[in-house]
């Protein structure tokens, strides 16, 4: 199973989900994540994975043409993360899931309160995730 993770900049939601699902998911799926105007993967998206034990050092940002191709014409889900901006497209027959996030790297005015939302996000994704890998039946 391919499934594609997907917001404006995979900077942030994108790229938490992506770790994470590849956490949850391991061997039963190949994971990619992709933006529609990529920059910079964001380091907080980083250190709160990395609390949780998930190392994303070494992700980048990427768009779609980015991705292996041989990836690309067999993607099962996209699931876009978008909240307040409008979410990339992608021609595909895959299935499509909204699920909706606030970005994170636009919230809080202190470090404090910007780690907790990295947080938050990270833990709604999460759970989001765990639902969608039992409706899966991939229970391993």
């Amino acid at each position: 199973m391919n499934l594609l993770f997907m917001c404006v900049a995979n900077s942030a939601r994108s790229q938490l989900a992506e770790g994470l699902a590849k956490h949850l998911f391991r061997e039963a799926a190949q994971i990619e994540s992709a933006g529609s105007r990529p920059s910079k993967v964001n380091p907080l998206a980083v250190k709160v994975l990395s609390e949780i034990g998930i190392d994303i050092s070494n992700h980048h940002s990427k768009s779609v043409d980015d991705l292996p191709k041989n990836f690309t014409a067999k993607i099962d889900y996209v699931i876009t993360l978008c909240a307040e901006e409008v979410c990339p497209l992608i021609i595909s027959q895959a299935k499509r899931l909204h699920w909706p996030f606030a970005d994170p790297a636009g919230k809080g005015e202190t470090d404090a309160e910007r780690l907790q939302a990295f947080r938050e996000a990270r833990d709604g994704i999460h759970q989001k995730l765990k639902i969608f890998k039992e409706s899966l039946n991939l229970t391993h």
